[in-house]
């Protein structure tokens, strides 16, 4: 039993030597457990860790990179250096792209993910960003607009608490580190359940990934995502989907949809993106 235990407590414990993307649903613990951001660290090398965070999203970058800053430096990081690109020509200055190359994590900030892609998109800095995440030399975290981004296609923008159609979303190209995936955040919290519906109509070969706020997706070199945090990671596929109305209706119609499947996983659950597949989940051990 004990060593079940001590097994368990192995499979649920951050590696400082471990890679992964961190998918976070926007509003984040940042005062009291930390859970999330400290896992980020833990990853990202833990005291050994050397942070860079890119706040173009955000309207106030300064503000918002000195938190994150003031964050990760309290919990002991070697090295944390706010990256403030605010235009693309940034993207290729050296000093940008020498962090880039050495650090061992960088966080995205929230705000706007349009602004976002605007000023990454394409660009060396984002070129280094992807490659050594494909061969594991960084762990990237992004939370709320930098979560939207995650996806080749991405949502802009959009109503929320509707039934599903095409005029609920905006579609656009985001950065691609998670190709197969459409991201939604601020989940539940914001009842975005039909806009991630209508975003997989307009793109059924993708798989739809809602993700409330103080939770994260996280998204290991094998593929395996798991969840933590205080929500759900709602899971929307639509490999065996049957029939869609997608194209033969208006944009303000209602949507049809058959034979989604649909999951939602809490604490400790698990999925593998690749083979659409539930694993079995890895809880939390008593108090």
């Amino acid at each position: 039993m004990v060593q079940l235990e001590a097994q368990s407590l192995e499979m649920r414990t951050p590696q400082a030597t471990k890679t992964a993307i961190l998918v976070i649903g926007g509003a984040e613990d940042k005062v009291h457990g930390r859970e999330i951001l400290h896992t980020f660290f833990a990853r990202a090398g833990s005291t050994d860790a050397h942070i860079a965070i890119i706040p173009s999203a955000s309207r106030e970058p300064t503000i918002i990179g000195a938190r994150y800053l003031s964050i990760f430096e309290e919990m002991g990081a070697k090295k944390v250096e706010v990256l403030d690109i605010r235009e693309r020509q940034q993207c290729e200055e050296p000093n940008v792209q020498a962090c880039l190359a050495a650090c061992t994590g960088v966080f995205l900030t929230g705000g706007d993910q349009l602004r976002l892609c605007a000023v990454l998109a394409d660009t060396p800095a984002m070129d280094i960003i992807r490659m050594r995440v494909q061969r594991g030399q960084l762990t990237l975290a992004g939370t709320s607009a930098g979560a939207a981004v995650m996806g080749h296609h991405m949502i802009a923008g959009g109503g929320s608490g509707e039934s599903p159609n095409r005029a609920l979303i905006d579609m656009a190209i985001g950065l691609g580190i998670i190709p197969d995936a459409i991201v939604d955040q601020h989940f539940h919290n914001r009842n975005r359940m039909g806009r991630l519906l209508s975003a997989v109509a307009c793109h059924p070969d993708r798989l739809g990934i809602g993700i409330d706020e103080d939770t994260c997706a996280m998204v290991e070199k094998d593929g395996t995502l798991r969840v933590m945090g205080k929500g759900t990671v709602t899971i929307v596929d639509p490999g065996e989907m049957s029939y869609t109305n997608h194209a033969d209706i208006g944009a303000a119609e209602p949507l049809s949809l058959h034979n989604l499947r649909v999951h939602i996983l809490s604490y400790g659950d698990r999925y593998h993106l690749q083979k659409r597949i539930v694993l079995a989940p890895v809880q939390r051990l008593p108090q």
